[in-house]
């Protein structure tokens, strides 16, 4: 299965972003995955299959649980991928950093040199 068809399912990408905060057991994926869709644990456990066959998930036992957790590799190559794109959204989001830093630059002028004591007296 090809990168973008694991990511392109809702579900799974809402599980990547579960496990991107640390290892979850497959029971609070799936109460998580639940509450938030509405689907069964079978489809959930499906989800996760997906994951871990398509590299995106590992998983490991810790006595009777499941542990699940994000594998980078395959989103490292999604990355990659994505490379050859950056420069459409790279340049405009350096000139709009580029922006934001003058208007904090002139804030602070204005705040610094702002009106003195003095000014404003006949």
């Amino acid at each position: 299965m090809h990168a973008f068809d694991v990511l392109g399912d809702p579900v799974r990408r809402r599980i990547l972003e579960l496990l991107a905060d640390g290892e979850m057991t497959s029971g609070a994926v799936c109460a998580v995955i639940r509450a938030e869709f509405g689907i069964s644990q079978p489809a959930v456990s499906q989800h996760l299959k997906v994951l871990r066959d398509s590299g995106f998930a590992t998983v490991r036992p810790d006595g009777a649980r499941r542990l699940y957790a994000v594998n980078s590799g395959p989103l490292q190559e999604v990355d990659a991928w994505l490379d050859r794109f950056r420069r459409y959204w790279t340049p405009p989001l350096e000139a709009l950093a580029t922006e934001l830093a003058r208007g904090r630059r002139e804030r602070r002028r204005r705040t610094d040199d702002g009106p003195h004591p003095e000014e404003g007296k006949p």
